[in-house]
């Protein structure tokens, strides 16, 4: 099916957009500005849409992503650091914004004549993004259908909705991506900053994967310390 691909420019949806393109199914990526502090993601996705050879789109919500405040991705509050999985990583949800992008991602995906839309939530996200489970993918395929009956045949692609962050990482190298040329740190300074849920569990990732973490990270020890944390709760 040919397969529009919505990429932050992180290790997952970059991962998704090499699979894609192996598999002969890649036709664009589609990125998101929403006013997010770790705007700097988006040039890898641009960076992604380059070496694939593909069109690249950045939809500009940033006026939609000022109105869905409490966010530490959005408002003027700090990204906390810690394992993903912990109850102060709540702070992070944008509401609805996998719903929004999904919506806009299927009407691009519509008017081009693409037959899927393929998003790389995982495993992971299930604990602090309801938006990113099995339960709401299921759901939101269905509505989208109902809602392009008769004008267009678009399905939901998520390969990586039951499997953990590792598995990506696997399945990444499989594909041969670039992981250095992928951010996922939410605080988006210069470097990665080790501490954030998304760096602990990015370097988590690939110690469980067994592949190499070419990142560099301000801080490189402090995962161990926070998955150590989680395990004694």
């Amino acid at each position: 099916m040919k397969t529009l691909v919505i990429c932050s420019g992180g290790l997952d949806s970059v991962s998704l957009a090499y699979k894609t393109a192996a598999e002969g199914a890649l036709t664009r990526l589609v990125s998101f500005d929403y006013g997010q502090r770790h705007r700097k993601e988006l040039d890898y996705a641009a960076r992604a849409a380059a070496a694939l050879k593909v069109p690249h789109q950045i939809i500009d919500m940033r006026s939609i992503g000022a109105a869905l405040t409490g966010s530490a991705l959005t408002s003027d509050i700090d990204v906390p650091d810690g394992h993903y999985a912990e109850e102060t990583m709540k702070i992070t949800v944008v509401p609805n914004r996998n719903a929004i992008m999904l919506s806009i991602a299927f009407g691009i995906a519509a008017a081009n004549g693409d037959q899927a839309v393929a998003t790389a939530v995982h495993g992971g996200d299930h604990f602090i993004y309801p938006d990113c489970r099995p339960s709401f993918t299921t759901a939101f395929n269905t509505m989208q259908r109902e809602a392009l009956d008769g004008y267009a045949d678009v399905w939901l692609v998520t390969p990586y909705v039951n499997v953990p962050k590792s598995d990506i990482v696997v399945d990444g190298a499989r594909h041969n991506t670039p992981f250095a040329d992928t951010w996922s740190c939410y605080k988006g300074g210069d470097l990665h900053c080790g501490r954030c849920g998304t760096c602990v569990e990015r370097r988590e990732a690939f110690h469980i994967a067994g592949i190499p973490d070419p990142t560099e990270y301000a801080d490189p020890e402090f995962w161990e310390t926070a998955v150590n944390l989680m395990g004694d709760k």
